[in-house]
């Protein structure tokens, strides 16, 4: 019989969120996949668990070449434990490769539900949480980060970001840009740990306030687009519009074509706009 595979939620902060089946996954598992095996042991201690398997990292830079050592111990009938530093493996975190292979091979996957920052962070930040899209970590690069913001700036769900500290300030800024500076948003940092904290604002003053540094782990959660008609866009947002899309690569034409469609108005409005913002520079 083949084994399965065990996707178990970490504590985000607080050690005492752990579900109470994840130190019965640690001491019964075969072997325990851990993004960082010191990590885990300082888990396991925190728990008062002694695992009784054989212990592996699983991290970004090896997960592809250990997948299919570990899909051979679950051919071979083993439990497999897979454990990320906080909240659920895969999401953002390893794991997505070894839950791929396993399904191919017709492997059971099941999971031990814990704490998410993505979850908290929606609840916590008063924005609406009926329909939300996770969007995991935005591009490094400027340009990039502004296209695929630009891919999203019409969506009508909340949005849920993970981000690094230092790139915090930058990243608001350019959702400022590209949402606009008056979008509610909400920046969670620390979730369930001693400094939590959630700064409510527009994402204009989020990203003024993030300028000076900020530190910890980073979850922001960003209002979706509001029912805008097409006389709400003036002449001033059309060409905003224009600009974030020719700094995101495109060119002025297409550009200019886009932001008519999504604005439902004529191009020759919107081209008008550009010019005669350009001739006022």
């Amino acid at each position: 019989m083949t084994g399965i595979l065990v996707l178990a939620g970490t504590p985000i902060g607080e050690i005492a969120d752990a579900p109470p089946r994840l130190a019965e996954e640690l001491a019964g598992a075969d072997v325990i996949a851990a993004e960082d095996t010191r990590r885990l042991r300082r888990l396991t201690q925190a728990l008062g668990v002694q695992p009784g398997g054989r212990i592996v990292s699983y991290f970004e830079g090896n997960e592809a070449a250990r997948t299919p050592e570990l899909v051979e111990a679950l051919v071979g009938g083993a439990r497999v434990l897979l454990v990320t530093d906080a909240g659920m493996p895969s999401v953002s975190d390893p794991g997505y490769r070894l839950v791929a292979a396993a399904v191919e091979k017709d492997i059971r996957v099941t999971a031990v539900p814990g704490p998410s920052a993505v979850l908290t962070a929606l609840a916590l930040s008063g924005l609406p949480v009926d329909r939300f899209c996770f969007e995991g970590f935005p591009p490094r690069k400027a340009g990039e980060r502004l296209a695929r913001l630009r891919e999203v700036a019409q969506e009508r769900r909340t949005l849920v970001y993970f981000e690094a500290p230092h790139r915090l300030d930058a990243t608001l800024a350019a959702m400022a840009e590209v949402f606009g500076a008056g979008r509610r948003a909400a920046v969670c940092r620390e979730l369930t740990k001693t400094y939590e904290e959630v700064k409510r604002g527009p994402l204009g003053e989020l990203a003024e306030w993030a300028a000076a540094g900020v530190r910890g782990e980073i979850t922001v959660v960003v209002e979706g687009a509001p029912e805008r008609g097409a006389e709400e866009l003036d002449a001033e947002e059309l060409v905003r519009r224009v600009r974030v899309r020719e700094e995101a690569g495109e060119r002025r034409k297409e550009a200019i074509a886009a932001v008519a469609v999504e604005a439902g108005v004529p191009k020759r409005e919107v081209f008008d706009a550009v010019v005669a913002a350009k001739r006022a520079e």
